[in-house]
């Protein structure tokens, strides 16, 4: 049997997903309310309803606000903006459509872009009294890079113009220059009022000049290719099934291809193979299933494999590294930092992470590529991630669940990106660790103590080199060997290209943490005084150490005392605006929550302070 042409004919009718997205008040809630209208997909008492909180709301004298079918949410009815992503559903004699509602106010770009992720065209909504706007030249370019090749580019409110011709053909030869940059499979224009109906279900009588189609016929005319279930099948189990003594199953839904009983699959993972035994789905037993369905799988032997694993039928078309190339979209307020520790999550693991090169960020006006230190939101870009082990990935055009990923801050677990994955990089695989004969344990019996990182954090002025430098002094008394790494000192050196921007603070302790491992390394106590004024680099650093290796010290100290001390004028700069980006005062300082070590030093002197440290230590056996 032609499993493709099953695929497409198994109901009398085909199914297309269909994403709307534009700018604000561009009419997309409205264009879905009518089409949900037109194609009689609305229930008696929802129209009731809607009439009745048309008046509620105010409508200007039209009978019925379309856009309150879909804008569900009692915030969005508050504020007149679509927020979250509504779906809804409708059908004509000839297609059945999913379509989204997403939403096209620039904060909610991360909901436009997981709408357009599962879609098959995308309609893109351009007000004709504003024309083209950032936020249409953003989705167009979202539309792009997810892969979404078919676009309907609907002028909506064309009522408002008179239905003005000239007016069409401006905003028609816009979109041309500005979709020239991309490799849309089709683009089809129409001219239409969605609050009225005109070219949606029915050709306008006020638009004689348009001769094409309206746009339901439009949609319905799409053949979108399903030439994926083609591909070779692979799927991430979600759920080791052993629901009896003697039956063991892998669940998941499968990301690409078809699978057949007697098909012989392989672990990603381990590369043991196996054939399919059986193929359980929520309607019983099938001989062979395909992409985005749900099923068990058994096998013929038992072999090992866990969640997060993956199956497939051809093992050299899933990569497995730790470091690819990838597009990104940020989606959070807080800027994405190079060299930041994230959670990477993927289709079925977590990982951590960081992005390590910033190739380019785009100029959404011009699609001009770049440079950049860090992403705001709704900033797209070009990057390269480096992740704490290796996963099991396709590039996103080969297969769009195995090649994206989002980004999560590790503190607050909001997603904070969006990520598609273009390749994997060499790197990953050309490099691997050496292992030395002489190891970190035989340097320490040597040196006869136990190796550490010493992390003084605190602001500027607060007495971090001091305290260090004494603490030093008294470990080189008990014949410790020892190295204090100090801010200032290393940015005279190692860190000198480095300035004072967020990017660079991240950059600046990175690489100071990586010298203090080498040097614990080497069996060394090492002194790290660095103001690192940022929580999540501070978790950085501690987890590239063994467990009890690194020790943060919070050296507590008020600005107001950090100020009257000021030793180096650099407040008093600040404070005239002379100093940009200073801790403390235009740049924030994120207080440990539960520092190894704090220590007030308002009320002590260094020397007490000092003391205070190498008493933890003794008691700690680390001296």
């Amino acid at each position: 049997m032609d499993l493709k042409k099953f695929f497409i004919n198994q109901n009398s009718k085909k199914q297309l997903k269909i994403l709307t997205c534009g700018s604000v008040d561009d009419g997309k809630s409205t264009l879905i309310g009518r089409l949900l209208f037109d194609s009689k997909s609305i229930y008696s008492d929802q129209i009731s309803q809607t009439k009745f909180e048309s008046e509620k709301y105010g409508t200007q004298g039209k009978e019925i606000d379309l856009a309150l079918l879909i804008d569900g949410l009692q915030a969005e009815r508050e504020q007149g903006i679509t927020i979250d992503v509504a779906y809804r559903y409708f059908e004509t004699e000839k297609c059945k459509f999913i379509i989204a509602d997403t939403p096209g106010h620039q904060e909610y770009t991360r909901n436009m872009a997981t709408g357009a992720s599962n879609s098959d065209i995308g309609i893109v909504l351009i007000d004709a009294t504003k024309g083209i706007l950032d936020q249409t030249r953003r989705h167009t370019f979202i539309l792009s890079l997810l892969g979404v090749n078919h676009i309907v580019i609907a002028v909506n409110k064309m009522d408002l113009l008179n239905y003005d011709k000239k007016n069409f053909e401006n905003i028609v030869h816009s979109f041309e220059k500005l979709s020239k940059n991309f490799n849309f499979l089709s683009k089809r224009y129409i001219p239409m009022s969605a609050l009225i109906g005109d070219n949606v279900f029915s050709k306008s009588k006020k638009m004689p000049w348009y001769a094409d189609e309206t746009l339901i016929s439009i949609l319905e005319s799409f053949d979108i290719d399903k030439s994926s279930i083609d591909e070779e099948f692979s799927m991430p189990i979600q759920w080791v099934n052993r629901s009896s003594s003697d039956f063991r199953g892998y669940s998941g839904t499968i990301s690409s291809g078809k699978i057949n009983i007697n098909d012989e699959i392989t672990v990603v993972s381990s590369g043991e193979k196996a054939k399919v035994r059986k193929i359980l789905t929520p309607d019983g037993n099938a001989e062979f299933s395909f992409e985005n369905q749900a099923v068990t799988i058994s096998l013929d032997k038992e072999i090992d494999i866990s969640r997060g694993d993956i199956i497939t039928t051809d093992l050299d078309k899933i990569k497995i590294a730790d470091q690819f190339s990838a597009h990104l979209i940020w989606m959070h307020k807080d800027n994405m930092l190079p060299e930041r520790n994230y959670i990477f999550r993927f289709i079925n693991s977590y990982i951590n992470g960081k992005i390590t090169n910033l190739e380019y960020k785009i100029n959404i006006n011009s699609y001009e590529k770049i440079a950049a230190k860090s992403l705001e939101l709704n900033d797209i870009a070009y990057c390269k991630i480096a992740l704490s082990k290796p996963t099991f990935f396709k590039s996103y055009i080969q297969n769009n669940q195995l090649g994206s990923f989002v980004i999560i801050d590790q503190f607050n677990n909001l997603t904070v990106g969006a990520g598609m994955i273009d390749f994997e990089l060499r790197r990953s695989s050309n490099i691997s660790w050496h292992d030395m004969t002489i190891d970190k344990n035989k340097r320490s019996t040597l040196n006869s103590q136990k190796p550490c990182a010493l992390w003084f954090t605190g602001l500027s002025g607060s007495g971090k080199s001091t305290i260090a430098n004494i603490l030093e002094q008294k470990l080189h008394q008990l014949n410790k060997r020892t190295y204090l790494l100090d801010g200032d000192n290393i940015r005279h050196g190692l860190n000198k290209d480095l300035g004072f921007t967020d990017a660079d603070r991240v950059e600046n302790i990175r690489r100071v943490a990586e010298v203090s491992k080498l040097m614990t390394d080497a069996g060394l106590i090492t002194l790290i005084s660095f103001i690192s004024p940022f929580k999540s680099e501070r978790r950085m650093a501690r987890d590239l150490f063994d467990t009890n290796e690194f020790i943060e010290i919070f050296v507590d100290t008020p600005i107001e005392e950090c100020e009257k001390r000021d030793p180096k004028g650099l407040y008093k700069k600040a404070r005239s605006g002379k100093l940009k980006n200073f801790t403390g005062i235009d740049s924030d300082y994120e207080i440990p929550l539960s520092p190894e070590i704090k220590l007030k030093t308002v009320s002590k002197k260094p020397e007490e302070l000092a003391d205070e440290i190498l008493n933890y230590m003794k008691k700690n056996n680390i001296i």
